[in-house]
């Protein structure tokens, strides 16, 4: 197992092999809160709560809930080999699954949005950030992102890797990123420059007009208003193009964001 280095070759091991490593990046904390096995990731009654999609390809989708047939992921992980061979997480996501659910993932119909970034259910967005939540999430999440890095860390580790990427789908991702120690591959400059537009003075200051409930003047100030304001397209393009790292036990100390707080 130890020359394991990339995901494709993850994909190639065993069913027992998969449940080893995934078993690695779980915080531990999720296990004592839903009573989760932690040896087979099983519930009480020994019915699998995780699931590994990745065959024949360098990409994969980790899988645990918090019971059986529940609908939403309790952790997600969507990790795929870069070119150079690194470790790029494209989506991980651990939700409170107690918490209310907002349906900003599909439209009305069903048709899915990719959290907002294909299309917007503006109805289920309004509601989402009545109750605090921010852009993409459809239920809180578990406040445990320190543990979860840790856990993460321990698992790259584990394959033979000193440094990962994530690509941060939203702009108050990308600060809680830096927040925890990662740093920027591209993308620092055009963060640092929307630091700059949503300070006095900025040409974003004049759009939060109220005109939405996403663009409140108040938005300026803190990580969550100004991710939902660029993600009601107050600045005219998306939020795109920024991939950050994070070296394993180091911490970058870079910081975009100079305003008051969450």
């Amino acid at each position: 197992m130890s020359d394991v280095k990339s995901i494709a070759a993850l994909n190639r091991l065993s069913s027992e092999e998969h449940l080893a490593y995934a078993k690695s990046m779980i915080p531990p904390t999720l296990f004592e809160r839903f009573a989760i096995n932690p040896q087979d990731l099983t519930d009480s009654q020994g019915r699998s709560l995780f699931q590994w999609q990745g065959k024949d390809t360098s990409d994969v989708e980790i899988t645990l809930r918090h019971q059986f047939g529940a609908p939403d992921p309790l952790a997600y992980f969507h990790l795929t080999d870069t070119i150079s061979g690194q470790i790029h997480v494209l989506l991980s996501v651990i939700n409170d699954p107690q918490s209310p659910r907002f349906d900003v993932d599909h439209m009305p119909d069903g048709t899915p949005t990719k959290f907002g970034i294909f299309q917007r259910n503006v109805e289920a967005e309004k509601a989402a950030f009545a109750a605090g939540l921010a852009p993409g999430q459809v239920k809180r999440g578990m406040r445990i992102l320190g543990e979860s890095i840790i856990a993460f860390e321990k698992f790259i580790t584990r394959i033979g890797h000193t440094m990962y990427f994530v690509e941060p789908l939203f702009y108050h991702n990308a600060v809680i990123f830096e927040r925890y120690g990662f740093a920027y591959q591209q993308g620092r400059r055009w963060m640092q420059s929307l630091n700059t537009r949503f300070s006095e003075g900025g040409d974003v200051i004049p759009k939060l007009d109220g005109s939405t409930v996403f663009r409140a003047p108040r938005a300026a100030q803190s990580v969550r208003g100004r991710s939902w304001a660029i993600h009601d397209n107050v600045l005219g393009e998306p939020y795109t193009g920024v991939t950050m790292y994070k070296r394993v036990g180091q911490h970058a100390g870079i910081s975009t964001f100079s305003g008051e707080g969450w």
